[in-house]
């Protein structure tokens, strides 16, 4: 019997374009999740440089790695500083009552 080689998949791998840190960050947000939200705004601070972002934000590396991370709790002031340093821009829209 073969035996089958597995690897663990890092998103941060696959955030390559503009267009897929945001695909990403959108699916996040869609979800309602604040923990995938933190999740996925780390995975794209990987894909981009998790040093260089955090440099950006005005953040610790250490404490952007910890409270970005699906068990973390991020304020929401180093959310925005996050999503700034990426170069990003969040947008509100109403949602029908149908």
């Amino acid at each position: 019997m073969n035996k089958t080689t597995t690897t663990i998949w890092d998103p941060a791998a696959h955030l390559r374009t503009a267009d897929d840190v945001v695909a990403y960050l959108e699916a996040a947000l869609q979800d309602g999740d604040p923990r995938l939200v933190a999740a996925a705004l780390g995975d794209i601070a990987r894909a981009k440089g998790m040093s260089q972002v955090a440099c950006n934000a005005g953040l610790g590396r250490e404490s952007l790695y910890k409270s970005l991370s699906s068990s973390g709790n991020p304020e929401l002031a180093s959310v925005l500083k996050v999503i700034s340093a990426l170069g990003l821009e969040l947008h509100v829209t109403a949602v029908d009552d149908a």
